[in-house]
């Protein structure tokens, strides 16, 4: 069927002039790939430059026209670090590789001058960089690097039994003739018809068939920042908070809560200037007003700290945290300004499994997400900017009186810092995403996960976990914080109140990468919309907000049960509500690539399925201490130095 003739069918149908659905249109290009990674933020981009030293034919595909997701198309280009990972720099070789970079280029230690981090940058910078080395990837390992930008993933295709993919069908997108360029329209305007086989006024579409070579052998790889393809592929996840446990004490709901993830956040960049700008009161600004705030008295007392926290570019070097120069450019991601959290079912970003099933997304997939909240998170942050020139109140300070600050510039275009006509950041910031729930594994009948008490620092001796959990549920909690004890508890050789609770993260025999960074949340809102007037967060959500001890990424992790040859990295794995509060910065997501792209290529080596290597845990596993090998001497480490179960001096890390 060709272009004009699907028109006319697809015209039909939409009047009700045909009483079936018409037929997918015909596929334009069918490509062939060793790994296929569907999404293009740094877990796949790492994934993506793995497999290429491997020597892998792969294929990457993205939403968006930028590679990194966190650290370009979502604008937040500040690397989130801790000062122990960082000072001992105990990173993935191609996450250190590309943060040297940074700084080499820019000519600075602290490129940027922000405070939040020691490397912040212009996206764009960020982009160029991931794609050059992505390209001395190809040519180092003599693989082959098929890119698909603007493309989403419509549905995949199982053998019979449904245990492996065998393929997958992608829209590529481009500007239909006389169309704007692509980038002028915020996500909210252009999602829907991404996910759209028909052409449109906006976008001329490809239809793309991915397919393993000849031989029949491949891996896919989730790599998208909502976990979609557990949603295409119906494989269990969840969503939000989990109900609390002595696995996850620190629960803000004793039930479980899809609705309530994390706020995302569409940043944008703004510059200082010596004279105010013209400023323009956007029409939806008195809805969102009451909203904004400082969010500390000390902010609200030196601005330019707000200013300075994500300074991407600094026109003069080594400026101090509370001056602003003319011509700087400071990124904005900030709690009390763009943070963005529905928490209702009336406006849960993430669709659930049920309401995808309600709206039919599940026969015909439309990218799961609600599109009246992409608008209302876009809405609030340029409406934010416009509290910053010129707003006069503040939601939660109120020691200082907000003034106007009318020094700003916000930056919009598709040469500004964010790419886009409308100058915010292609894609939301989302710190939270469909979660996996792992095959069934030794210790683990509900399928595997990483929960709360695997990571925290918290004391659980608190009286607030022996007066918040039952009877058995705290019990339960200390015996597993029990550590070389833990048999002793059991046992009751060892009463309750004499346990010294490790202080250290679980080891795990399978561990693949590995991750530090404290457990941070951004709430949701108890009231849908969240602008509402006096909406406060959802009530115990930050009670999990504390420092983490060094952790490991495991290989079950990145397991889903019933198909074969599907691996899941980034923000999807398996992991719980508040373990995902850590497992989601910059270095975590570039070691848990690695460890796809590596485990992708390897099972490929070895003629297996990647759930082969864990299967018989926790006995032994000679291929998988052999991945862990090729791991650590590829620079991408398993474990901290010195981690082990009977090393207990971690409490400085």
């Amino acid at each position: 069927m060709n272009r004009s003739v699907w028109a006319i069918v697809t015209a039909l149908w939409s009047m009700g002039s045909l009483s079936v659905v018409a037929a997918p249109r015909p596929v334009d290009r069918t490509v062939n790939c060793d790994i296929l990674v569907v999404g293009g933020g740094l877990a796949g981009v790492a994934t993506t430059y793995e497999a290429l030293l491997a020597g892998r034919q792969v294929c990457m595909t993205e939403l968006t026209d930028w590679w990194g997701g966190q650290i370009s198309s979502q604008g937040t280009s500040a690397l989130d670090e801790t000062v122990g990972q960082r000072t001992r720099g105990i990173f993935p070789r191609g996450y250190a590789q590309f943060r040297e970079q940074l700084i080499q280029v820019s000519g600075r230690d602290r490129p940027g001058d922000c405070w939040v981090s020691l490397v912040c940058f212009l996206p764009q910078q960020g982009h160029t960089l991931l794609l050059d080395m992505l390209k001395d990837a190809e040519s180092e390992g003599k693989g082959k690097l098929h890119l698909f930008p603007n493309t989403v993933v419509k549905s995949l295709a199982t053998n019979p039994d449904g245990h492996l993919i065998t393929s997958v069908r992608g829209i590529q997108h481009q500007p239909a003739p006389e169309a704007p360029p692509l980038n002028t329209y915020p996500l909210s305007q252009t999602l829907d018809d991404s996910y759209t086989e028909a052409d449109s006024d906006r976008f001329t579409k490809t239809i793309l068939q991915f397919q393993p070579p000849d031989t029949g052998k491949w891996v896919v790889v989730e790599a998208t920042e909502t976990g979609e393809l557990l949603a295409l592929a119906d494989l269990p996840y969840r969503l939000g908070i989990d109900p609390r446990s002595h696995l996850e004490p620190s629960s803000s709901s004793e039930q479980a809560d899809p609705y309530c993830t994390q706020a995302s956040t569409y940043t944008f960049a703004m510059q200082a200037t010596a004279t105010p700008p013209a400023h323009q009161l956007p029409g939806f600004y008195p809805e969102y007003e009451p909203f904004y705030s400082f969010d500390k008295p000390r902010f609200a007392k030196t601005p330019n700290l707000v200013f300075s926290y994500r300074r991407i570019f600094s026109v003069q070097p080594g400026t101090a945290d509370e001056v602003v120069n003319v011509g700087d450019i400071s990124m904005q991601n900030w709690g009390g300004g763009n943070d963005y959290g529905p928490g209702t079912a009336q406006d849960n970003l993430i669709l659930t499994r049920d309401q995808l099933l309600a709206n039919g997304q599940l026969q015909d997939w439309q990218g799961g997400l609600r599109i009246a909240s992409l608008q209302g998170g876009e809405e609030l942050a340029q409406g934010y900017f416009h509290w910053l020139v010129a707003g006069t109140t503040d939601s939660k300070v109120a020691d200082h009186p907000k003034q106007p600050w009318p020094n700003l510039k916000y930056l919009q275009g598709l040469e500004s810092p964010m790419g886009t006509a409308h100058g915010l950041s292609k894609f939301p910031y989302m710190r939270e995403s469909r979660r996996l729930i792992g095959r069934y594994s030794y210790g683990y009948p509900q399928g595997f996960v990483i929960t709360e008490t695997d990571v925290s620092k918290q004391d659980f001796r608190l009286p607030y976990y022996r007066n918040t959990l039952s009877g058995p549920d705290y019990r339960n909690l200390i015996t597993r914080m029990a550590g070389l004890k833990t048999l002793d508890v059991i046992l009751d050789r060892l009463p309750l109140a004499e346990v010294e609770l490790r202080t250290r993260s679980r080891i795990y025999p399978d561990s693949v990468g590995i991750g530090h960074y404290p457990i941070d949340f951004h709430p949701c809102m108890q009231l849908s919309p969240p602008q509402t007037p006096g909406n406060q967060e959802r009530e115990g959500e930050r009670q999990g907000a504390t420092q983490t001890y060094p952790y490991q990424i495991p290989l079950r992790a990145m397991i889903p049960p019933r198909i074969n040859n599907l691996l899941v990295t980034g923000k999807s794995i398996a992991t719980s509500h508040i373990s995902a509060a850590t497992y989601r910065v910059h270095s975590f997501e570039w070691s848990s690539g690695a460890a796809a792209g590596t485990t992708a290529a390897f099972t490929l080596d070895q003629g297996i399925y990647p759930y082969q290597l864990v299967e018989n845990l926790p006995r032994r596993s000679p291929k998988l201490e052999k991945l862990q090998a090729i791991l650590n001497r590829n620079q991408n480490p398993t474990a901290f130095p010195d981690m082990s179960i009977f090393n207990l001096n971690w409490k400085n890390w």
